[in-house]
């Protein structure tokens, strides 16, 4: 599926996302591969061409509004959630916010248990979230995280190893096209009938 037939260039949602990631300065914004509006970008893109859904494009698009807690630079506070909301949707939002919430040392070894607790960096609670938004996570979190290595050698050549290690932990979340991408950005075994 092509980025075009999921997530229309020229959709609303999508354009006004672009109007307030540039609004918001993402274009200003330092980032491996040039700027944190060309890195998000890509991991729409990226995204789109493993076929995920609108909402998880939106929000691959939209992901670093909040900042991470691998990237702390936040283009809006989540106290302006219904803000972003109301230019990406209530599904798109709640994804980027799980995405930005995520407390990684505490969530990361869980995740992929349907009981793992995901621990919220902003709030300090934890919950469980339902095995859709889980999945959403890690596709999002491989989309992300290998954009990067994409444009960064010595990063992939640092991390690599280490994210090969988390996505395949998390490979159960991962559809096809997401691990398989895993396998070719950041080597790995080639899995029977995959």
């Amino acid at each position: 599926m092509s980025a075009a037939s999921t997530v229309p260039a020229g959709s609303a949602a999508t354009e006004g996302a672009l109007a307030l990631l540039r609004a918001s300065g993402a274009a200003g914004v330092a980032h491996p591969g040039g700027t944190l509006l060309a890195h998000l970008q890509r991991v729409r893109d990226r995204l789109a061409a493993w076929g995920a859904r609108p909402a998880l494009c939106l929000a691959g698009l939209s992901h670093a509004f909040y900042g991470t807690d691998g990237f702390p630079t936040a283009l809006l506070a989540p106290a302006r959630r219904a803000e972003l909301a109301a230019v990406i949707g209530q599904e798109a939002e709640a994804i980027v916010y799980l995405y930005a919430s995520c407390d990684r040392e505490a969530t990361y070894p869980t995740l992929s248990r349907p009981d793992g607790a995901f621990r919220d960096r902003f709030t300090g609670r934890t919950h469980t979230p339902g095995p859709r938004l889980r999945r959403d996570f890690a596709e999002l979190s491989a989309a992300n995280e290998l954009d990067i290595a994409d444009v960064d050698p010595a990063f992939r050549e640092r991390w690599g190893p280490e994210l090969l290690a988390l996505f395949t932990g998390f490979r159960d979340l991962l559809g096809e096209a997401a691990w398989r991408d895993c396998r070719a950005v950041l080597g790995g075994p080639e899995e029977s009938g995959a």
